[in-house]
């Protein structure tokens, strides 16, 4: 009973609820995969980029942390139960994990962790549109754009 409540008040539909879940669920996990990827290459960056690229990745992981916590609140304010285990992330992921150890390698490998996991916040943008569930697409627009930002500046050391 109580959830049918919230979920009047919400607006959305148990399906559409169910739908938006399992996209933000897939979301959380290339986001949460992509951050413990980035802390990785932060603990593991040597040579003449250290300082920078260090600093930099540790600005990027911190913030993936953040992310990651508004992504969980926001399944479970469309009332779902969060996938927060390693081995369910890993089944839900499409980011991959590696380990390379040159600083550009690490770089690029960083590249496509983002765009995956933009690519999944595309299609759940799709699906919350779908929906007119507005709570999810402004949080799936302000991600995209930090995620772009991010490939910006990781093309740009690159460059």
């Amino acid at each position: 009973m109580e959830k049918t409540q919230a979920a009047g008040k919400s607006g959305l539909a148990e399906t559409d609820r169910r739908k938006v879940a399992e996209v933000l669920s897939q979301v959380l996990a290339d986001t949460y995969t992509l951050y413990v990827k980035t802390q990785n290459f932060h603990w593991n960056v040597t040579g003449h980029s250290f300082f920078g690229l260090h600093k930099a990745l540790e600005d990027q992981y911190e913030q993936l942390a953040e992310a990651s916590d508004a992504i969980a609140e926001r399944i479970r304010a469309v009332s779902y139960p969060v996938t927060a285990t390693l081995a369910g992330f890993q089944r839900l992921a499409r980011v991959k994990e590696d380990s390379p150890a040159e600083p550009n390698e690490m770089v690029k490998s960083l590249i496509a962790g983002h765009e995956v996991t933009v690519a999944s916040m595309r299609a759940a943008f799709k699906t919350a549109e779908s929906v007119d569930d507005q709570g999810t697409l402004d949080l799936l627009g302000d991600r995209i754009r930090e995620h772009e930002k991010t490939m910006w500046m990781l093309r740009s050391y690159l460059a």
